[in-house]
């Protein structure tokens, strides 16, 4: 059985030729000659089904044959705001599984407890686009860089607002429940905190911004786990309707 290749090529149907990166990967480890089917993905829901018409040592080529437009498997809009850790490898591995998974943004958050202020940004696209390419999605998450947490929760964004967090003496709903419930809106914002959660004075600056706080189940997670754990929570719903 022949072996399936995926490129991610933004602008997939008005170019011709994959970009550097996967055209190296195309000639130099997979050796595909003119002629080889190849499938390409654009990130905004586009399938292609292409031929290779030029294989040199620098450049790769293609012919579309067929183009398919995907629907998103689930409905709404999931955005996902974290403080990233300290060791950048544990978001890495939360952003490559939440690709898989499926959600349609992230935005990083500049807390005042946060173990982490800088972000190699470029790095974490690589790692979105090869796990895009992995589990065949063709829609490619929004990276933001980082934000400021009170620059974030006074953006006036719509839809189903959440801020999880572990304080005792803040009322919590449990974010499953609250997003099961018939709601007007499919657009999904949840904030999750660092390691050290939220400071209490930002979980009440979000209440005010028309966050609602929320426990994300009984057990306390790290943040990558509870990035995940949020996104996955939003994908089984917005699936079902």
């Amino acid at each position: 059985m022949k072996e399936t290749r995926y490129f991610y090529v933004p602008d997939a149907g008005l170019s011709s030729e994959l970009p550097a990166d996967e055209a190296t990967h195309a000639i130099r480890v997979l050796r595909l000659k003119e002629g080889d089917e190849i499938f390409l993905m654009d990130g905004c829901g586009h399938y292609f089904t292409a031929e290779v018409s030029v294989a040199s040592s620098k450049h790769c080529m293609y012919r579309i044959k067929e183009t398919v437009e995907k629907n998103k498997d689930w409905s709404g809009y999931i955005h996902l705001a974290i403080a990233p850790t300290k060791m950048s490898d544990r978001m890495e591995w939360m952003l490559e599984k939440a690709t898989e998974v499926g959600f349609d943004e992230v935005t990083f958050l500049n807390c005042r407890f946060s173990e982490r202020r800088t972000l190699r940004t470029d790095r974490l696209d690589r790692i979105i686009v090869s796990a895009m390419k992995q589990s065949r999605k063709p829609w490619k998450p929004v990276i933001n860089p980082m934000m400021d947490f009170s620059e974030f929760v006074k953006r006036n964004d719509d839809g189903q607002k959440y801020i999880a967090h572990c304080y005792n003496e803040i009322a919590r709903k449990d974010f499953f429940e609250e997003i099961s419930r018939p709601q007007t809106s499919d657009r999904i914002t949840v904030m999750i905190g660092p390691e050290g959660d939220f400071s209490i004075d930002e979980v009440r600056q979000a209440m005010e911004n028309g966050y609602e706080p929320v426990s994300l189940g009984r057990s306390r997670l790290r943040t990558e786990t509870a990035g995940l754990s949020a996104v996955m929570m939003s994908q089984i719903i917005l699936s079902r309707r």
